[in-house]
């Protein structure tokens, strides 16, 4: 017997009910180059897909365009790293909460003949300022990222502004994590980065941390799903399933696995965990 064939009317209907399935089974989130970078989602993200039959899709920018992403409705979940600015965030009605969900540090990198001489030092303003007074080049990521805001939030700690040397010794890159390392390597100069890209970074030449360890270089990361009420187009059951499950015990768990070279790149310290 011929198999019976479909109306246009009815083929348009059943393609278009399996397209909104398709797209109710994927969100966006708006992360950080150095999540990203880190690979830190190529390890998770398949392993939530296997648990729930959600693909999550990455735009991994700097912290301050994620957010802007964010606002824009371009995205259903958030997750970076400057406190105020996602406290923020969530204060204007963009998101509908924030949790933390993980941390690491970060460091400064720098040549092997360190011409800043701040090797093993554990004061981060202290070796700012000797990176300074040193006229010692510094690669910055310029880029209004989680990094880029808390390089100057330390750097006004120590009382410098480096951007009066702007172009000088103090360069600044408008990239993402990996790529101001790679100009920072190839100039001699030092970065501060998050320990997690160092970690992963393939090309480290002779480069080495130099400064670790102070309490002010904590990086804590957050998560916050998109609000529907400012974003109607917001997959929000999907998303908050994906915020879900990287606070439970189980995505807690998998962060915390997650290991390059045998080294822990990210500390889950999500409420209740």
């Amino acid at each position: 017997m011929p198999r019976p064939t479909l109306g246009p009317a009815v083929a348009a209907a059943l393609l278009f009910a399996g397209s909104a399935m398709a797209q109710d089974q994927s969100i966006i989130i708006q992360s950080t180059t150095s999540t990203a970078n880190s690979g830190l989602y190529d390890y998770l993200l398949p392993i939530f897909q296997d648990q729930t039959g959600i693909k999550v899709n990455v735009v991994a920018v700097g912290t301050g365009q994620a957010i802007r992403n964010a606002e824009n409705c371009d995205g259903d979940v958030l997750l970076v790293h400057a406190k105020p600015s996602e406290e923020a965030f969530v204060a204007a009605g963009f998101g509908t909460e924030r949790t933390d969900l993980m941390y690491n540090d970060f460091v400064i990198v720098g040549p092997a003949e360190d011409p800043a001489d701040v090797d093993g030092m554990d004061d981060v303003q202290g070796a700012l300022m000797e990176i300074a007074v040193n006229s010692a080049l510094f690669a910055s990521r310029g880029d209004d990222s989680g990094t880029h805001k808390k390089e100057m939030a330390l750097w006004a700690d120590s009382g410098v502004d480096p951007t009066a040397a702007s172009g000088e010794w103090y360069r600044e890159t408008g990239s993402g994590m990996g790529a101001t390392l790679n100009a920072g390597i190839g100039m001699g100069a030092y970065v501060m980065t998050d320990r997690a890209t160092w970690i992963s970074f393939a090309n480290k030449q002779d480069y080495a941390i130099k400064v670790q360890g102070d309490a002010d270089m904590f990086n804590q990361y957050g998560v916050i799903p998109v609000n529907p009420e400012k974003c109607p187009s917001v997959n929000i059951a999907a998303a908050r399933t994906f915020a879900d499950w990287l606070l439970s015990g189980a995505g807690q768990e998998a962060i915390g696995a997650y290991k390059v070279a045998d080294q822990q790149l990210f500390f889950p310290n999500a409420p209740d965990n």
